[in-house]
């Protein structure tokens, strides 16, 4: 068992590119690398297939709004018959604070609507999920709605730690693939404190 797709979670469009919603794109941006992700219309997404320690890695960014992105992961995977076992999707957590990210699979979506859908897509919670901290409004003593904290800029000093928590994760994503996902979750988990 390995991984054989990764989605990146976030929405579309210019106004959205720098806001904590699209930590999931960001991590599958810098994945990607010289990887330019294309335009796949039958997935209503961007996609590319590429290669992490040897073995062939789908990567994936729904065009569809986050709580419509099990649309593009479920026409990808249905095509290409990769199992939800063989999924990871990479979102924001505001249960985590910036800085960290945590590996884990299956459980609920936590009202998280992108990890809803694609849940409801997939049939089933038993999927990877690479959640990189965003922070709470409320544990960083801001009074905004989760619903707008989520769709503004990270402010700076956050942006840095959210950076950093893609790095660590970067790291750990090969170990992923090549299906070692305890090894991954220990160096993960240990560089992320």
């Amino acid at each position: 068992m390995s991984i054989r797709l990764i989605v990146g979670l976030g929405n579309p469009g210019p106004e959205y590119e720098q806001t904590r919603h699209n930590a999931g794109f960001w991590l599958v941006d810098n994945l990607a690398g010289g990887t330019r992700l294309a335009r796949e219309t039958r997935f209503n997404a961007l996609a590319a297939k590429t290669f992490i320690g040897g073995n062939e890695v789908w990567l994936l960014e729904p065009q569809t709004f986050m709580n419509r992105s099990g649309q593009s992961v479920g026409a990808l995977a249905r095509f290409y018959k990769i199992a939800p076992d063989e999924v990871l999707v990479v979102h924001d957590e505001l249960d985590i604070p910036p800085g960290s990210a945590k590996i884990k699979k299956g459980g609920s979506s936590g009202g998280h609507n992108g990890l809803k859908d694609i849940t409801a897509a997939l049939g089933t919670q038993d999927y990877w999920r690479l959640r990189i901290g965003i922070g709470h409004p409320r544990t960083m003593g801001l009074q905004q709605p989760v619903a707008d904290f989520v769709l503004h800029r990270p402010r700076k000093e956050e942006q840095a730690l959210i950076n950093e928590a893609i790095e660590k994760s970067l790291d750990a994503i090969p170990l992923l693939v090549e299906g070692k996902f305890e090894a991954g979750m220990m160096q993960l988990h240990t560089a992320a404190k």
